[in-house]
């Protein structure tokens, strides 16, 4: 079973999409992550967090779109793992969604402050934790704990099916628990969200995606140039 050239090169272009559409915008979100993010607006940095949100839109789409195309090969193998992954793919996408209400929630805000709408700081604390708590648990959930179950299953399949070379796959459940397990230490308090432990910890799992991505490219552009030779 070979995934067909075009949808190879797709699949790949998603993964490369959602990793850096993910990277570029918890950056884009730093300045109304810190202590003081209701001046957001008022240094300048509000149309900055704005595109962080789109980043994150790019991120959830591309993520959906790994799943819906990888799907029709994926069930070939096991249909109600496939249909698993494909579903809690989804979820995964909505907790994403769920995240950029906290972010926009503050950006908000952020606009109030800047207009003097706001100006006590009882009228913005409060508000400003749950915003970026509801940003901080729902970045949690999806892309640590959720994103550890799907890369699993996927990648499971993917191992069974060989349409990858098997030992891509394996390295793809290896990183997949190591992801897992870091989510399940944040939740716990255990190490920081953060902390270079965590970031060691999850790391291997976008460098498997990154990898993932090359060999479909790779693959089906192989293809396509033996189709044409």
């Amino acid at each position: 079973m070979q995934i067909k050239r075009n949808h190879a090169i797709w699949i790949g272009a998603f993964y490369i999409i959602a990793a850096a559409s993910s990277i570029v915008a918890v950056l884009l979100y730093q300045p109304v992550l810190g202590a003081d993010w209701y001046l957001a607006v008022v240094s300048g940095t509000g149309q900055q967090v704005l595109f962080g949100v789109l980043n994150d839109l790019l991120l959830v789409v591309s993520a959906v779109g790994t799943a819906v195309m990888f799907f029709p090969y994926l069930r070939k193998t096991n249909e109600h793992l496939a249909l698993f992954h494909l579903g809690f793919r989804f979820m995964e996408a909505v907790v994403i969604m769920l995240g950029l209400v906290g972010i926009l929630g503050l950006y908000t805000l952020s606009g109030a402050y800047a207009a003097g709408l706001l100006t006590q700081a009882s009228d913005l604390a409060a508000t400003g934790i749950a915003f970026q708590s509801l940003h901080r648990w729902t970045f949690l959930i999806g892309p640590n704990l959720m994103l550890g179950i799907n890369t699993t299953i996927y990648s499971y399949l993917l191992f069974k099916s060989r349409l990858v070379p098997r030992p891509l796959a394996v390295f793809g459940m290896i990183t997949a628990v190591m992801v897992f397990a870091a989510g399940i230490l944040d939740f716990f308090g255990i190490i920081a969200p953060d902390s270079a432990a965590k970031g060691l910890i999850a790391l291997p799992v976008g460098l498997y995606e990154i990898s993932l991505a090359i060999t479909l490219i790779y693959q089906g552009l192989k293809r396509k140039a033996n189709q044409e030779s």
